[in-house]
């Protein structure tokens, strides 16, 4: 409708592209690719494993998803949920990650049976207090959200179950990959 058009327009202004009132792929590209940096009231902590600071920007809409998982996670009361890094805030490469440029890729870390994950150090998916329970009710509640392309995990529990993937160095943190409907790179293209 006529409003629907002024808004596009509008927004199209906003981001200095080219103003037809049409959502193309330069448009939804701009849509999506808005960064946008994760409320930590929503149940994240924040940790910082490889020494990348607030790498904690990605896409609006990856991070709204990662937050409502989060969200629904923490209400089960399993406690909160680490964040390791998921990049910069426009983008770009980032030490440690060969991914994570495109701010779509975001590392959680395992729970843990002692509620430290928090506070204590990474665990892997063969350490003694690591909660397969609580993190398979991660899993299931980050995918729940809707556009979770995959997730690289190494615990054959999950791989089995068909909530996580095998990828090398994926023992001790959960890599979200979401994706979009339309999106450039097939590795995010839902």
């Amino acid at each position: 409708d006529a409003a629907t058009e002024s808004a596009v327009r509008s927004f199209q202004s906003h981001a200095g592209i080219d103003v037809d009132g049409i959502v193309g792929p330069v448009t939804w590209r701009n849509l999506v690719w808005h960064y946008d940096y994760p409320d930590f009231d929503a149940g994240l902590c924040d940790q910082d494993p490889d020494g990348n600071g607030t790498a904690n920007w990605g896409t609006a809409a990856a991070i709204a998803q990662v937050e409502e998982g989060v969200r629904r996670f923490v209400a089960t009361g399993r406690g909160r949920v680490p964040l390791g890094d998921i990049g910069f805030e426009h983008g770009g490469s980032i030490p440690g990650h060969s991914s994570h440029q495109v701010g779509m890729d975001v590392d959680l870390w395992p729970i843990r049976t002692d509620d430290a994950q928090c506070t204590a150090d990474r665990i892997t998916w063969r350490s003694s207090t690591y909660d397969r329970d609580a993190t398979r009710k991660l899993v299931q509640e980050l995918r729940a959200t809707g556009r979770v392309k995959l997730i690289f995990f190494n615990d054959p529990t999950l791989i089995a179950e068909g909530l996580t993937q095998q990828y090398p160095n994926h023992d001790n943190h959960l890599h979200v990959r979401y994706c979009e409907r339309v999106h450039p790179n097939s590795l995010y293209d839902c």
